[in-house]
């Protein structure tokens, strides 16, 4: 579980409460059924207006991804398996590469390693794994397109809903203490819009994206040690090479790792 996303939300839903109970607004205002229905319905609408449905299906998959951490293979164990089977293939060919194949679980490195066993050149081996990534991080770009444009509308719809309210509240001027209260509850619609717009919507989509970008960085990392495999490279050629893709501290402690090995 993506433990991250559950306390940023938390922290974000005891952040408003205390703020407005410090405000001396009772949380009770909070329970305002139609600024609920304007804001959470009307975001819906908006979101399956601008979207087709096959996108829109895709949205249960990414509450799925948000709150759920995906176990990417360790950088620093691509890097050594990469080193082990340069050594197998300076000693045994290319075509030894085989009998790995159906030992690797990441299909994105097992069908790497597949187009290298077929014999395919270098050029055709990068251009179609780098058409894979960008397949790949169009449907992620689509999916954090869904929240970014639900955290656009929210804060708007929270306008209209105060609108609304207004119109309401201003209807009947003649108990002033009913229009005060009035109101203050149209005002609840804005604070919701803005609220789920820029500490959720937004948010996701950023975690949506950031998620990507750490699996296309892994992806990346197996496109050059499969071309540098295909080229001859020594392991340690590769391990240096490879190890651009990791941080400093990652580095080092690889590098320690060997040595106590």
């Amino acid at each position: 579980m993506d433990i991250t996303s559950l306390i940023g939300i938390l922290l974000g839903l005891i952040a408003i409460g205390v703020g407005m109970v410090l405000k001396g607004v009772a949380l009770s205002a909070l329970i305002n059924p139609a600024a609920i229905l304007i804001i959470i319905l009307g975001t819906v609408a908006a979101v399956l207006i601008a979207f087709p449905l096959s996108t829109i299906k895709k949205v249960p998959s990414l509450f799925k991804i948000l709150f759920t951490e995906k176990k990417l293979v360790d950088n620093k164990e691509v890097i050594k398996k990469f080193g082990e089977w340069a050594d197998l293939t300076r000693k045994e060919g290319l075509l030894s590469l085989e009998s790995q194949i159906d030992k690797v679980e990441d299909q994105f490195l097992s069908s790497s390693l597949q187009l290298v066993v077929d014999g395919q050149s270098n050029e055709y081996i990068k251009e179609v794994l780098e058409e894979k990534i960008n397949s790949m991080e169009q449907r992620h770009e689509e999916g954090a397109a869904v929240f970014t444009q639900a955290g656009t509308y929210a804060p708007t719809l929270g306008v209209l809903g105060a609108v609304i309210g207004l119109i309401a509240a201003l209807g009947d001027m003649s108990n002033t203490d009913a229009l005060g209260h009035a109101i203050s509850a149209a005002f609840i619609a804005t604070l919701l819009g803005i609220f789920t717009g820029y500490v959720l919507w937004h948010p996701f989509a950023n975690k949506l994206r950031e998620k990507s970008k750490k699996e296309v960085l892994q992806k990346e990392l197996m496109i050059e040690g499969v071309l540098s495999i295909t080229n001859g490279n020594s392991s340690k050629m590769i391990k240096e090479k490879l190890s651009s893709f990791l941080s400093s501290k990652e580095s080092a402690k690889m590098n320690e790792e060997e040595r106590n090995e």
